[in-house]
């Protein structure tokens, strides 16, 4: 399932490189050692059961969590002993996205923008073009408080894309969303990935992992269990999701019990 030990084959390059990555909480291991490499300009997509150590390896590939061991690199610039540099190469979008409620959405954009160090003209120049293509323009002078679920997923992906990142982190960005946002957003990562950018995101639908990404790493249990272009991975099941099944162990109920109890009115 692998081009190489590490996933990618000879003279492609690695836009993410974690080695030897590790994280507990008390006595529980959530992060196992993880060792992974994910190629530049890819649509990657990270996957595996809840619990798996998405959420976990996610936040610290993108410094939000410190990892009890190990090291990442983002473009070639170490996340934690480089992290304001690094930092200004990733955008994320993190699960439980949390907004400034009080600022209307052009407001939001023009703030992070001038956080992120562009010139007031250009944060609103980029700020107009994001809303306009994510289809937020006659939403942009309303407060954030106001904005449904699929517009703040709209609006965060929009700050994360706002510095131009070379590495745009995901996490589960669709999910509560409904198709037409969905669709807008898929329109926007294309693009991302054509100018040479690296997508790297989570989600547990595997039709949707399928149907975007070109290159997948499978979780489960805090380590990896595959990784390689969907084909590699897929190998000889009949959809990622069969593959997905049979890597990570699909559940059996316990003690055979059949529930028969429902429907019986």
């Amino acid at each position: 399932m692998d081009g190489t030990a590490d996933g990618i084959r000879d003279g492609q390059a690695a836009a993410v490189r974690v080695r030897g990555l590790v994280k507990r909480f008390g006595p529980r291991v959530a992060v196992a050692g993880i060792d992974l490499d994910l190629p530049a300009g890819r649509f990657v997509g990270l996957v595996g059961p809840n619990g798996a150590g998405k959420t976990t390896t996610l936040s610290m590939i993108t410094g939000l969590l410190r990892p009890d061991e190990g090291s990442v690199e983002v473009a070639g610039l170490d996340v934690w002993r480089d992290p304001a540099a690094a930092k200004a190469r990733i955008g994320v979008l993190p699960e439980g996205l949390r907004l400034f409620e009080r600022l209307t959405g052009r407001e939001t954009l023009t703030y992070l923008g001038r956080l992120r160090g562009l010139p007031a003209a250009e944060a609103e120049r980029r700020g107009d073009e994001l809303l306009d293509v994510l289809a937020l323009s006659p939403a942009q002078n309303r407060l954030i408080s106001d904005y449904s679920t699929g517009m703040r997923k709209k609006i965060g992906l929009a700050a994360a894309l706002l510095h131009d990142p070379r590495v745009l982190v995901l996490d589960e960005p669709f999910e509560g969303v409904d198709p037409v946002s969905a669709q807008t957003i898929r329109g926007v990562l294309e693009r991302c990935t054509a100018s040479g950018a690296t997508v790297v995101f989570s989600s547990h639908v595997m039709e949707l992992v399928e149907s975007l990404c070109d290159w997948v790493a499978v979780l489960a249990d805090g380590r990896v269990r595959a990784r390689g272009t969907l084909a590699e991975v897929r190998g000889d099941a009949a959809s990622l999701q069969d593959a997905f099944l049979a890597l990570v162990g699909a559940p059996v109920g316990e003690g055979g019990r059949s529930l028969d109890w429902l429907g019986a009115r």
